[in-house]
């Protein structure tokens, strides 16, 4: 089977893999309680006190037994189509879904509150705002997790039971045993003793001679407003939040001639990327050393030995590739960890990211679009991963899309 046609099934099998996900998301938001929800923007549904509403129907004298009718309650129960049954609140779900109409910010909700340029603003655009930070985020701790795991795992491989690989063996069950919230905590704490030790409470940086705390040097996506002409961020960052035009931080910086500010959000992204790559350098450290050592007894690399083929060699060229199989698929399905991580280290970090989006619409009030949305676009976006990691490991591997059957 050629490469193009294994890829075009993999992609192809995504539309049920979507549709399942999707689906088991509908039972859970379902389960929440939307009508409390409900009650806390509108109102009762059937209020004792006429006077509260305009009700569109006969009601009672005020000091009845009977209950009002509220019409807001209901209308917007009727346009949401929340009191419709469930198949077919499934399929509206699925077509709003599938047509990215996942509603809007609530205005009284958290997010709004905190991010005011937010509010009534589909949820779509939302998330499109705040995706960049996340992806940063994201990409920088895969580099640091790989630019990490690959090499000790191939050298306690080498090293076979020898003090590499005790050492290398000790450091992977640090990463199984300490939460992520608590080596963040730590993190902050140290870096911020450390800046303030050197600095004293305001930190004086090259790129902000005016000063900022302590704390604004490493917490948020962007330094203090103090930091800029006038005490106010520039144009091209929106109300302090959203940059332009791409919606990278780090990229805008250096796109708009601000070298020193992609530093800062480099640096800024620097402390979360490490403590999520270590919450996951454990499990990646261990299959690298089991797959390269798997690897290193196979006949063509005893063959390269038997040669003259320096060690060093051997491990690098004959085993390196042939080893990553295992490791890129067990990236993929840790992959979905990653994303899970975020909201617990975006909110420590203050970072403005979908994690935090995730954080901040769980708190009460409970904004179920922000929530339902980005919990939808962390799941596409792990569905996705698994897809290329199945597409490389065809790559690094012919065997498995030239073989008789099709590994799924």
């Amino acid at each position: 089977m050629q490469l193009w046609v294994y890829v075009l099934r993999r992609v192809l099998l995504l539309i049920p893999v979507v549709i399942g996900v999707s689906t088991v998301t509908f039972v859970l938001v379902s389960a929440l309680p939307i009508t409390d929800r409900l009650v806390a923007d509108f109102g009762s549904p059937n209020p004792r006190n006429p006077w509260i509403y305009s009700p569109t129907a006969p009601c009672p004298p005020p000091n009845a037994a009977q209950q009002c009718y509220n019409p807001t309650y209901y209308r917007f129960l009727n346009m949401s189509g929340l009191n419709a049954p469930i198949p077919e609140q499934w399929v509206r779900y699925m077509g709003q879904i599938f047509t990215f109409h996942w509603g809007t910010v609530s205005n009284d909700s958290t997010v709004a509150t905190l991010f005011p340029e937010t509010g009534g603003v589909p949820v779509t655009t939302v998330l499109g705002w705040f995706l960049p930070y996340t992806l940063e985020l994201v990409a920088l701790a895969m580099v640091i997790l790989l630019a990490i795991a690959l090499p000790l795992g191939r050298l306690a491989a080498a090293r076979r039971n020898q003090v590499a690989d005790h050492a290398t063996r000790a450091l992977s069950f640090t990463g199984f045993a300490v939460p992520t919230y608590l080596l963040g905590s730590i993190l902050i704490t140290l870096t911020v003793i450390g800046i303030g030790s050197a600095t004293g409470y305001f930190g004086i940086s090259p790129w902000c001679p005016s000063g900022e705390t302590t704390w604004n040097e490493i917490l948020g996506s962007w330094p203090s407003s103090l930091c800029f002409a006038h005490d106010q961020y520039p144009s091209w960052i929106a109300g302090g939040v959203i940059s332009h035009p791409t919606g990278f931080p780090t990229l805008d910086a250096f796109l708009n001639g601000a070298p020193w500010l992609g530093l800062d959000s480099f640096f800024r992204l620097l402390l979360p990327a490490l403590v999520i790559a270590f919450a996951h350098l454990g499990l990646i450290l261990r299959y690298v050393r089991n797959s390269t050592l798997e690897v290193m007894n196979l006949d063509y690399v005893r063959t390269a030995r038997a040669s003259g083929v320096r060690e060093r060699t051997v491990v690098r060229r004959h085993v390196g590739k042939n080893s990553l199989t295992m490791t890129v698929t067990v990236l993929a399905v840790s992959f979905a960890t990653f994303f899970g991580w975020l909201p617990v280290a975006e909110t420590l970090f203050q970072l403005n990211g979908v994690g935090l989006m995730i954080a901040l619409s769980a708190e009460a009030p409970i904004d179920f679009a922000v929530l339902t949305g980005a919990t939808l676009l962390l799941i596409f976006m792990v569905v996705i991963a698994n897809v290329v990691a199945d597409i490389l490991v065809a790559y690094l591997d012919p065997r498995v899309r030239l073989g008789d059957t099709m590994a799924v």
